[in-house]
């Protein structure tokens, strides 16, 4: 069944309700190399201590509740106390990756009209204006060693957390989400994770990722589990290893590291003894690859299909077995619908491809799109809300992904919007023209950009490969560039996309 948010709710104290029942049990481990040496050990009640002087510190600054703070912190267990401690002093924690650019951070800065930046200086620099301040390295210290305070009273409705994702305007758009959407994970617990009390989850991304947040924090600690991140050297061959350093129960990664921990690693089923099974997300998990997995290891792969509006919906799991090329069934408890191609709210017939749709009660749908209405409302149709992915359902309930109903690419796990990218390279004086599309090259997905130059321009590819990785976060730059004499289109002038993933291929 459904959970249903109580009226008075708080994302973070949800979290760490576990501390209050096992303080002393671990909550946190902290590795550093190939070999899973632990650097910092915390404990669920000294996690929960330092949430809430972080609260504290925060309160002390004079910020309303609801005023957003951008979070600008590396790889480090940083991250979440803060994040963490900014939602429990009742305001909004926008996090962000510190692969952005100035500008791209300077977007999010006066998009969301953060009040306060805590930059610890791992990413790039922003300018800091108006009534917005910033607190360094030194201050984020001070904020650390406040006086700890209560979980502040919000409500299920009122804004968490607001996370920047690529959008079609060539601009990245903010999700708001709710307190309440941490309740929105829980069909994952046995859906999807097959997580309990005493599971180890190492998740292989860095802290300020929300696929960290959420699979390798905040699932684990609701079940009162621990949680292992790994802050060292992330080449492919080190993880089995580590996994068996950590003694992980789950093991959580996006489907190319599972293949380069194939193609680099020493795997066997002697290997990683206290291994249960692996999670995977971000990109679709190729068959193939599923099925080495399971022949070099002995253990399955479970695959999600998610979005940051709602976080994973689709799964298998421990009782949802692998169909390979399938992401899976619906979680127990959620309402997801493939719909009627031609408009309409009623579901499609089984084997009949159309949009992809999860029930506008969902607890973990955002709020809606920040400061974009219009945006807002074409995701939704009647009671459904659209996650822009295509699909088809079997007699059996599986789903099968069939793309997206927009141009949007994903790259290494992350979901990029063609025009933001094609807005960065435009503005080379050489480039008349250019479409980026995602295309695969030996089973990954890369983003590939195809370039037009102005007459009489001698296009220098590498030179524009440096100006992209001034404007670009890495995940959203081109890997490929491919020089065209014009770009295919419509009659009414629109790319046509699907011809220049052709002419990759």
């Amino acid at each position: 069944m459904r959970q249903i948010p109580p009226k008075s709710f708080n994302l973070a104290r949800h979290a760490l309700a576990h501390a209050a029942v096992a303080p002393e049990a671990e909550a946190l481990l902290v590795t550093d190399s190939a070999a899973g040496h632990v650097i910092e050990r915390w404990r669920y009640g000294d996690i929960d201590a330092a949430v809430r002087a972080v609260a504290g510190g925060l309160r002390e600054t004079g910020l309303g509740a609801g005023e957003r703070v951008v979070l600008r912190i590396g790889n480090t267990s940083d991250f979440p106390i803060l994040f963490f401690g900014v939602i429990a002093a009742g305001l909004v924690a926008v996090p962000t990756s510190t692969q952005l650019t100035t500008a791209e951070v300077e977007y999010v800065l006066a998009d969301s009209g953060a009040r306060l930046v805590l930059d610890d200086g791992s990413g790039a620099a922003a300018n800091v204006s108006g009534r917005a301040r910033r607190f360094d390295a030194g201050e984020i210290a001070a904020l650390k060693r406040a006086k700890a305070i209560d979980f502040a009273a919000t409500e299920s409705e009122d804004p968490a957390q607001l996370v920047y994702t690529s959008g079609t305007s060539g601009r990245p758009k903010g999700v708001l989400h709710a307190q309440r959407v941490i309740l929105g994970r829980a069909p994952m617990a046995r859906g999807w994770l097959g997580i309990g009390p005493g599971d180890r989850l190492l998740h292989a991304g860095a802290f300020n990722w929300t696929y960290t947040m959420g699979v390798g924090l905040m699932d684990p600690w609701v079940a009162g589990a621990t949680s292992i991140v790994h802050v060292g050297g992330r080449e492919p061959e080190i993880w089995p290893g580590l996994i068996e350093g950590a003694e992980a129960t789950l093991f959580a990664a996006v489907p190319s590291l599972y293949r380069r921990m194939l193609k680099y690693g020493a795997m066997s089923p002697a290997r990683m003894p206290n291994l249960r099974h692996g999670l995977t997300a971000g990109e679709a998990l190729r068959a193939e690859l599923h099925a080495e997995w399971i022949a070099r290891t002995g253990r399955p792969l479970y695959e999600a299909l998610g979005m940051s509006e709602v976080s994973t919906y689709v799964s298998s799991g421990p009782d949802v077995p692998t169909r390979p090329g399938s992401p899976g069934k619906p979680q127990a408890g959620r309402r997801v619908a493939v719909l009627m191609p031609d408009g309409g709210e009623a579901p499609a017939p089984v084997g009949v491809t159309g949009p992809l749709a999860v029930h506008r009660d969902d607890p973990g749908l955002m709020l809606g799109y920040w400061n974009l209405p219009e945006e807002t409302a074409r995701v939704q149709r009647g009671p459904w809300f659209l996650t822009g992915d295509l699909a088809r359902a079997d007699a059996d309930g599986y789903l099968w992904y069939e793309g997206r109903d927009d141009d949007q690419m994903n790259a290494f796990g992350y979901r990029v919007a063609p025009e933001e990218v094609e807005a960065a390279l435009s503005a080379h004086p050489d480039i008349a023209e250019v479409a980026a599309v995602e295309t695969r090259e030996r089973d990954v997905s890369l983003i590939t950009a195809f370039v037009v130059g102005r007459e009489g321009a001698a296009l220098d590819l590498d030179a524009l490969a440096t100006f992209a990785a001034g404007r670009l976060a890495d995940y959203k730059r081109p890997r490929r560039y491919v020089v065209l004499d014009h770009l295919p289109r419509t009659p009414t002038g629109k790319t046509l996309r699907r011809a220049l993933r052709d002419h990759a291929g």
